[in-house]
């Protein structure tokens, strides 16, 4: 489980600046506007960030309270998903639990490129700031 003052910078490139466009189209049509936060599998390890694969879940393992520094997302939950293979229980990736678009949003809103960083903070083990450096 993460901390206060645990944090991750990752490097953003256009398939999480625009998930719905820039993906492997084989299983649903292109959906303009997503985007998600990726996360490192060192990251996923190192701070217990789990998928729903796992039997730790919940605030604190694949649900977080999220914000962000330029005060676009306020106190939103972040859902944890996804895998890099088959039955992996570390995530890797965020998004805001029940709308892909909204990480899209704020990308959008902050004008974000490939090369971009964000920033993932946690305040305390449920509550993570994210930036856009």
């Amino acid at each position: 489980m993460a901390h206060a003052g645990n944090s991750y910078t990752i490097t953003l490139s256009l398939s999480h600046l625009k998930w719905g466009e820039y993906r492997n189209p084989t299983n649903r049509n292109i959906v303009y506007g997503e985007g998600y936060i990726p996360i490192p599998k060192s990251a996923a390890q190192q701070f217990g960030i789990f998928n729903s694969n796992a039997s730790n879940t919940g605030f604190g393992y694949n649900r977080f309270y999220v914000s962000s520094k330029d005060g676009f997302l306020q106190n939103e939950i972040m859902l944890a998903q996804g895998c890099t293979e088959a039955g992996d229980i570390y995530a890797k990736q965020f998004s805001i639990e029940g709308d892909l678009k909204r990480i899209g949003q704020w990308y959008s809103f902050r004008n974000a490129k490939p090369g971009n960083k964000v920033e993932v903070t946690w305040v305390s083990s449920t509550e993570i700031i994210v930036d856009i450096i």
